[in-house]
């Protein structure tokens, strides 16, 4: 079989304007190797429609569920998802499509931007990711976020963990935003595919040298930074964070955070007497920069 003739899978589904990042959110967690969003609203436009493309169809319900949660989980009404649909496309199709709709994102000084992207503005520190994977670009609010404070808080010379790592986006804003720099960058992740697509994300960025890469969660053992991210979920979060706060020297970067976890987040930094910390709001998520004493 040539690669023309693989079959991929198409999951489309009909939303309200409001609930296209929920549905992308959604996409993720199903672990699509990318998503798209068709039809972009106008502004008298009420609905769109939204893109994940798969290796392997998941179940019907499987679908539903986690389109059920995500709306849930942004606080949108049932009835935000107008209509679900599955299709096959071919290899050729599907990598068109993907080069055709998927754009470079700005965050601060970083650009993320595919391999095959121009980017012409030698002021930006421009981050390569591929993008046919399941373990995020860069568009999501979570990561701009923590993009955004690396952009404002990393400070030459630091050294740097990223604890939860994805694709590598952060430890590889890291290791390019000061070229000259000998700092330790280490990235971590549990799950192993993730640590593969981070290592290759990092060659192609041609920091694969500066970054260490481990598979498994942070621990004890782990060497203490002065700056450190982790872009996980609330729920994995806050039973780590005292080893995440002991882990950092200076400061401690999470997001991943929905808006209305904020006080329990904030509840568990009052708890480990953590020092000032401040919250940036992207739609429903949030960051959270705490600066040690």
């Amino acid at each position: 079989m040539s690669s023309d003739d693989i079959k991929w899978f198409a999951v489309s589904v009909t939303v309200t304007t409001a609930a296209a990042e929920a549905v992308e959110f959604a996409f993720n967690c199903l672990d699509s190797l990318g998503t798209e969003i068709s039809d972009l609203p106008k502004s008298q436009r009420q609905s769109l429609t939204v893109i994940g493309y798969f290796q392997v169809l998941p179940l019907q319900k499987l679908i539903q569920a986690e389109m059920d949660t995500a709306i849930g989980a942004y606080g949108l009404p049932p009835d935000s998802i107008i209509a679900v649909e599955t299709s096959e496309i071919q290899n050729k199709d599907w990598l068109a499509e993907w080069k055709k709709h998927w754009i470079p994102s700005n965050i601060g000084r970083f650009i993320i931007a595919a391999p095959w992207h121009e980017v012409d503005d030698p002021d930006k520190v421009v981050i390569r990711i591929e993008p046919n994977m399941a373990f995020g670009t860069g568009t999501h609010e979570t990561t701009r976020l923590c993009l955004a404070a690396v952009d404002g808080n990393y400070k030459n010379g630091q050294s740097f963990l990223d604890v939860g790592t994805g694709t590598g986006i952060l430890a590889i804003a890291a290791a390019k935003s000061y070229v000259w720099s000998a700092a330790k960058i280490v990235a971590c992740d549990t799950d192993p595919d993730a640590v593969v697509i981070a290592r290759e994300n990092a060659e192609l960025n041609n920091v694969g040298n500066r970054i260490e890469f481990f598979t498994g969660p942070i621990s004890e053992n782990t060497e203490r930074c002065d700056f450190v991210c982790a872009n996980l979920t609330a729920d994995v979060i806050i039973p780590i964070l005292p080893l995440l706060m002991e882990k950092t020297r200076e400061t401690l970067v999470m997001s991943g955070i929905l808006a209305e976890q904020t006080q329990s987040i904030a509840d568990a930094l009052a708890n480990q007497g953590a020092g000032k910390h401040f919250i940036t709001h992207s739609g429903e998520w949030i960051s959270v920069t705490v600066t040690m004493d």
